[in-house]
């Protein structure tokens, strides 16, 4: 290893400045590759490079930026030849003076989606280029890039196919945004969890407009921050383009950044060796100021961070098949849409974070997890929990995820710890982890406590930091045993506050098996959020879940001046008591002019251009914990089991009624035969049907009951969209 290296982070290490505009200087006309010029003028690169390593630059650059096979592929030049060439004249220039970088620059194209260029043929377009030059170089340098993605394949064909460190810059706007949307924590966030050893900024900007950026990175890792600006906005004179910002000036604005603790300086576009002779000069060696930033626990998508601990985060549970047949029919059908729109629903009704698990045993699951999570992130820019048990499948997704992504999960099996764990290491991931193992789940706290321990340790053995740790203490139905809650909500306690990591737990586990399943499983969240809970899967689309959420946040000062919870309920009123919409239609309600909650899900659900498409309306209408009640010939609203409705019965009541509803009002009693027979096949619990019919002047409505062993009465029904929706 090249000396300069052990100085990363601890004394000032100075890159060289810029080349193209140099090469321009001296004859490089536009269009043409900077990097043929190696073959070409190789006596003008040899005199470029030599007066940057005089200058004092500790990392020398090849000339190889663009180096690449789409845009090499049309001169006859391979890019073997081309990179061994800029390297072998790297090297005559440096001396052994300085470290000789292979530089990597952005490929010319755009990835999918925002492009047509595959992520995996991006990652084989920059694994040619590291192979060409990995004997010969002492670091990689990937820059000016402009896309996190991109970032991704270029840094995983680094770090797979060479033992070099690993440099990585980004080019970002004035609003300091990637060209594709991230933002500045998100595009360091994938660099450092992708195993960078420095990250930073280059290009695009001069120092002035950077200044805010630079504090902001200073803020966000321990690793050395690089700083390569041009030597200002260009600007042009007399049809020429200039960049205005001199030496002096130029170092001026670098000397401030060193003192905040830059570590890595230089220069792009427009600097020459005389800028990097006054900051070889005056910085070169300087002590780096010492930075201690807090490790946290951060998720992103390609756009932006999530971090856990301000507030308890939500995480949408909905898109998986168990339970839900119309996500298993979507499934089998490729239907990705459905599974978007899913997404999409989650976002709006306030998930931080998507939980996708698309496990069927008939499926190939790691295809058609690779293409939700594709389809998913084209849609929506909320990070995702990839859940799954299928190590291919975790893999596979692991790699093509654009961003820092949450795995579900790991548990303390030995195969699990080490199957799963270094595909965490790997892709740069954070782990949910489940406190069970080779034993089952504890029936107590503290035996639950010690698997987390266990993992935790086993993470670190692994180079996994305790932060990217998130530990689930396993709810399990309060129904058969009456300590399942507070043994859960000890451990979390504990695992909380005295093991110091972050918690998660699938809330609605809690109410399996009970009629009004959310008020149980409200009042649960609330509890487990006083007792320490980090996270929740959860259904964000339940009512009562989110009032249970935002009064929490509201309570706990978390949101300041209760300014969600206005926003959320200032123009709503209470639901109406179940009893006294009853009695109120036996003093003469209107059965025509009735409004059920079941109607309004299919209303707004064909208002979205779902026409056509009763079943989808008809299921979600009981996944919301939708109903309309029959008793003594009376209709009136009320809850069902809520957010996790779907749940109840293995997912049969929700199939019925998608198929009794999908039937005009005529067939309706052969849909209730036919329904009744799958729904009877599939479940040994008694049913009792009633099909009521009510005329109204506009149309026949129909309305058909599922009487469960609970009492509970569930039904949703056809009616009329009104025209104002």
């Amino acid at each position: 290893m090249h000396p300069v290296i052990d100085r990363f982070g601890k004394s000032v290490v100075i890159v060289d400045g810029g080349m193209g505009t140099l090469l321009q200087a001296n004859g490089l006309m536009g269009g043409e590759l900077p990097e043929l010029w190696n073959l070409t003028h190789p006596e003008v690169l040899l005199k470029i490079q030599s007066d940057y390593v005089n200058a004092g630059c500790d990392i020398l650059t090849a000339n190889m930026f663009g180096a690449n096979r789409l845009k090499l592929e049309k001169t006859g030049h391979t890019v073997q030849e081309v990179v061994s060439q800029a390297l072998k004249l790297a090297h005559r220039a440096s001396g052994g003076k300085a470290a000789v970088a292979l530089d990597i620059g952005p490929s010319g194209k755009l990835l999918k989606p925002f492009g047509d260029l595959a992520f995996d043929d991006a990652y084989e377009l920059f694994k040619e280029e590291i192979i060409a030059g990995r004997d010969n170089a002492d670091l990689v340098i990937i820059e000016t890039m402009s896309d996190a993605y991109e970032a991704k394949a270029a840094l995983l064909a680094a770090k797979e196919n060479c033992d070099l460190p690993v440099i990585v810059t980004f080019t970002f706007d004035s609003t300091g945004k990637l060209l594709t949307g991230s933002n500045i924590p998100a595009a360091l966030l994938l660099a450092e969890s992708l195993g960078a050893d420095a990250v930073g900024i280059n290009c695009s900007l001069g120092p002035e407009q950077m200044e805010s950026f630079v504090d902001e990175m200073l803020t966000l890792t321990n690793l050395p921050i690089v700083i390569n600006p041009n030597a200002g906005l260009p600007v042009s004179v007399n049809g020429e383009t200039s960049y205005p910002v001199g030496p002096e000036e130029f170092y001026a604005y670098m000397e401030r950044f060193a003192e905040k603790g830059a570590a890595i300086l230089g220069g792009c576009c427009g600097t020459t060796p005389e800028h990097i002779r006054l900051l070889a000069e005056r910085l070169k060696n300087k002590p780096v100021k010492e930075r201690h930033i807090e490790k946290k626990t951060v998720v992103s998508s390609y756009t932006h961070t999530v971090t856990f601990g301000a507030r308890p985060i939500l995480i949408g549970e909905r898109i998986n098949p168990t339970g839900k047949p119309r996500l298993k029919q979507a499934l089998r059908e490729g239907d990705l849409e459905y599974l978007c729109r899913e997404g999409i629903a989650q976002t709006e009704h306030g998930a931080d974070i998507l939980d996708v698990n698309v496990g069927l045993p008939e499926l190939d699951e790691p295809a058609v997890m690779e293409r939700a999570i594709i389809n998913l992130q084209s849609v929506t820019n909320t990070p995702l929990q990839i859940d799954t048990s299928n190590v291919e499948a975790m893999e596979r997704a692991l790699r093509i995820y654009n961003g820092k992504p949450l795995v579900n999960s790991v548990n303390g099996k030995e195969e699990s710890l080490h199957t799963v764990l270094p595909l965490v290491k790997k892709y740069g991931a954070a782990v949910v982890a489940l406190t069970l193992d080779e034993k089952g789940i504890p029936a107590s706290a503290a035996e639950r406590v010690a698997i987390a321990e266990k993992i935790l340790k086993t993470a670190e053995s692994y180079g996994i930091d305790r932060s990217d740790v998130i530990i689930d203490t396993l709810a399990m139905t309060v129904s058969t045993g009456a300590d399942n809650a507070i043994i859960t909500l000890d451990a979390l306690d504990t695992i909380r506050h005295k093991l110091g990591v972050h918690t998660v737990l699938g809330v609605s586990n809690i109410s399996f098996g009970l009629p009004r399943r959310e008020l149980v499983t409200s009042t649960f969240f609330a509890m487990a959020m006083q007792r320490g809970l980090s996270s929740g899967i959860i259904n964000p689309l339940s009512d009562e879940l989110m009032k249970a959420y935002r009064s929490f946040c509201a309570l706990m000062g978390i949101d300041v001046g209760c300014k969600a919870y206005i926003e959320a309920y200032a123009n709503t009123t209470a639901a109406p008591d179940v009893r006294t919409g009853a009695a109120q239609q036996s003093a003469g309600g209107d059965l025509g002019g009735l409004a059920h909650r079941g109607g309004l899900a299919l209303f707004q659900l064909r208002r979205s251009g779902l026409d056509g498409k009763a079943h989808i309306g008809a299921g979600i209408a009981v996944r919301h914990g939708e109903y309309v009640q029959v008793v003594d010939g009376l209709l009136f609203t009320g809850d069902t089991g809520g957010a996790e409705g779907d749940h109840l019965l293995e997912g049969a009541a929700a199939d019925f009624f998608c198929h009794a509803l999908a039937s005009p009002p005529t067939d309706v009693h052969h849909t209730v035969m036919e329904s009744t027979k799958t729904f009877t096949s599939r479940t040994s619990t008694p049913v009792f049907l009633v099909t009521t019919y009510l005329t109204s002047p506009i149309m026949e409505r129909h309305t058909v009951a599922i009487f469960t062993p609970f009492s509970t009465m569930m039904c949703s029904s056809m009616d009329t969209v009104p025209s104002s929706l």
